[in-house]
């Protein structure tokens, strides 16, 4: 299938590592020309240095904080500048979730509740509230929220709410700005094997006094198809979402964590 990206210029924050590097590296395979936005220079180099050698296409890291205002104006400006346009934009810049156990209510602080939202659905908000108008001269665009299946699952308070908040961030976007002829999507994915599964695996494999094998096993168990699902493979249904082939699909969150066992959803 042609997804009809060959040419776009996609931004993905969060794309030095982990699901938003499958995102930029399947995007550039695409022929996609991509900017990846994140807060660490030396991965945000290695990462570009690896999907530009891997794919051939253009790819460049800007170093950034997407819980600061200014930091996201200026990230959009650049990349503007840089290629000329914004035709997709991917977040996935948050704080990571299932490294640990999360907090229990006498646990949560103002401190870590407020960062947490502030990175994940305010930063989602400044990026779009920037890159929205450009896609709007251009006469349209894609942005894909990544967001995760805490929103339909309690065990995580603070990653319930932020994740819930992403989703409806999505709906509201995709309302007022498909007029615009711009599409907004959620994709909520579940545990995912990225880079820091196997330091994950290890940790919990000493705590338990099981072996890492047994506890790979446990995690993959949650889902329907017995095994974690990896980044690639999320990464392969956002780059359908933030094609042109997707247009049926706006407005709505879409799972990706291998299927729910119990869970009817409608």
């Amino acid at each position: 299938m042609n997804l009809g990206l060959k040419g776009k210029v996609a931004l993905i924050t969060g794309g030095s590592r982990g699901i938003g590097k499958a995102v930029a590296k399947e995007l550039a395979r695409e022929g996609v020309s991509v900017a990846i936005a994140a807060r660490d220079s030396a991965t945000l180099e290695s990462a570009a240095a690896e999907i530009a050698k891997d794919t051939g296409a253009k790819a460049k890291g800007y170093k950034t904080d997407t819980g600061d205002d200014a930091a996201v104006k200026a990230l959009v400006a650049a990349v503007a500048e840089d290629f000329g346009r914004i035709d997709i934009l991917v977040n996935c810049a948050a704080q990571p979730g299932g490294q640990a156990k999360p907090p229990a209510l006498p646990e949560i602080t103002n401190e870590a509740f407020w960062a947490d939202m502030n990175v994940k659905v305010m930063g989602y908000l400044r990026t779009a509230r920037e890159v929205a108008p450009l896609m709007a001269k251009q006469g349209g665009g894609r942005i894909v929220n990544v967001s995760g299946l805490a929103a339909r699952n309690t065990g995580s308070t603070i990653g319930s709410m932020r994740n819930v908040s992403v989703a409806a961030l999505t709906k509201n976007l995709a309302d007022e700005l498909a007029p615009q002829g711009i599409s907004v999507v959620c994709v909520h994915p579940a545990l995912t094997r990225t880079e820091k599964t196997a330091g994950v695996v290890e940790r919990q494999a000493k705590a338990q006094g099981l072996s890492q094998a047994e506890i790979e096993k446990k995690m993959g168990s949650k889902n329907l198809t017995r095994r974690l699902i990896t980044s690639e493979e999320v990464a392969d249904l956002i780059v359908f979402l933030a094609s042109p082939r997707a247009v049926t699909v706006n407005g709505d969150s879409i799972a990706a964590g291998g299927g729910q066992p119990g869970s009817i959803h409608y």
